[in-house]
């Protein structure tokens, strides 16, 4: 089994990425029924043990629905873009992808953050506080859980405090999209700046604060643009570090 390391990654991880681009070759749409086990295994030459746990990881992504004896579905929940018709699309290991959704969330974050910081109540800024200083905990005593857990609730409290409902739904569900790059081959590409994530959320929650939307917009861009720069970087860096 090749390991995650230095370029290489597990079987299961390359099988559930090219199911996804078996999907949006043959444009199959929420909904639609997918080809077996047995034949995802033929024309991705290799066993369906593999097929099988490739599966379990696009189930748990909510991108295939196995329904048992009647076989494998393009999964059609309700999220308006996670597993609705843009994330047919969405290919989580496509780099062009990735920085499409990242300048996608760079409009979102930098939009919401500026409106939050006209329209934020007592009680969000809590909110915001909180999970950043969730996300700083999580960071100092090493615990990734911790710090993933205030990351998604400092961006979905600073939505909130937007006070629109469509950048909320849009904020949650593009993030959605992101998490699966980083379950499908990019896993722990942003481990690495966990401590400057930390000081702009918190320069971002500052400018909330103050009420100053120009300088919470500009501060959301830029911790948008440095977790694109460090994505980009570590990707370089797997692409073109010699293998052990």
């Amino acid at each position: 089994m090749p390991r995650a390391e230095g370029g290489y990654r597990p079987g299961y991880e390359v099988a559930a990425e090219q199911v996804l681009e078996l999907i949006a070759r043959l444009q199959l749409r929420p909904g639609d029924r997918m080809p077996t086990e047995n034949e995802l295994a033929r024309q991705l030459g290799t066993s369906r043990t593999v097929v099988r746990e490739a599966v379990k990881i696009l189930s748990a992504l909510g991108r295939v629905r196995a329904q048992k004896g009647r076989g494998l579905y393009v999964a059609d929940d309700e999220g308006m873009l996670g597993t609705g018709r843009w994330a047919s699309f969405f290919l989580p290991t496509d780099l062009d992808h990735v920085y499409m959704l990242f300048e996608f969330r760079r409009t979102q974050e930098t939009e919401t953050s500026r409106l939050a910081a006209h329209r934020a109540t007592p009680a969000e800024l809590r909110a915001i506080e909180k999970a950043a200083d969730l996300c700083r905990e999580g960071f100092e005593t090493g615990r990734a859980d911790l710090f993933n857990e205030g990351d998604d609730a400092f961006h979905t409290a600073i939505a909130a405090a937007s006070h629109n409902m469509f950048l909320q739904i849009s904020v949650r569900e593009s993030r959605r999209l992101q998490a699966q790059s980083n379950l499908i081959g990019l896993r722990g590409s942003v481990g690495g700046r966990a401590a400057k994530a930390v000081e702009e959320h918190s320069a971002i929650y500052e400018a909330i604060r103050a009420g100053d939307p120009d300088l919470a917009g500009q501060a959301a861009a830029t911790h948008v643009d440095n977790t694109m720069d460090d994505y980009r970087s570590e990707i370089q860096h797997r692409l073109f570090s010699p293998a052990e």
